[in-house]
């Protein structure tokens, strides 16, 4: 008499006579949870992500600030920051005279308020008026947080969580 169980690779048959797998039912209940975890989790990374452009734009703005204290230093001119279209969410110019030194695309999603003058640097690195801060928020995710770019006296920006 033969034996007909199955065998493994190494030649002995499985335990119980029965060979390993997931059944139907147990793969269900996996993809239930998988997609229960998956409920659970999206919301908070919008949220995450949608704090994390915010971040991104303040941080942006910072540094074009410094740079262009920097660009007035180094070249001993006035430099300005301008706003493109007039709306700062739609990006900005850095020009000293009549050359332009850096431009920055556009922020979609984001609302950036900020200074209704240009900021502009003199050549001994401080700013020819006192600037408002930029506000920058985000209405895609309700619990987002916003951000306050400021400008010291010495032309220096500092971030901060919250509204200017």
């Amino acid at each position: 008499m033969t034996n007909t169980r199955p065998r493994l690779s190494g030649g002995q048959p499985p335990i119980g006579g029965r060979i390993g797998g997931v059944t139907l039912i147990e793969l269900l209940i996996t993809v239930a949870i998988a997609a229960v975890l998956l409920g659970i989790g999206v919301p908070s990374f919008q949220s995450f992500v949608a704090g994390q452009r915010v971040k991104t734009a303040a941080y942006d703005i910072s540094y074009v600030l410094t740079y262009a204290r920097s660009e007035a230093l180094k070249r001993n001119a006035e430099v300005v920051i301008t706003p493109a279209g007039g709306r700062w969410q739609d990006g900005w110019s850095v020009t000293a005279g009549t050359d332009t030194l850096n431009q920055h695309a556009a922020f979609p999603g984001l609302t950036i308020t900020g200074p209704a003058t240009n900021p502009t640097y003199l050549n001994n690195g401080r700013l020819k008026a006192t600037v408002a801060g930029f506000n920058i928020s985000t209405a895609a995710v309700s619990n987002a947080p916003n951000r306050c770019v400021t400008v010291s006296l010495s032309g220096l920006p500092k971030s901060t969580k919250g509204s200017c």
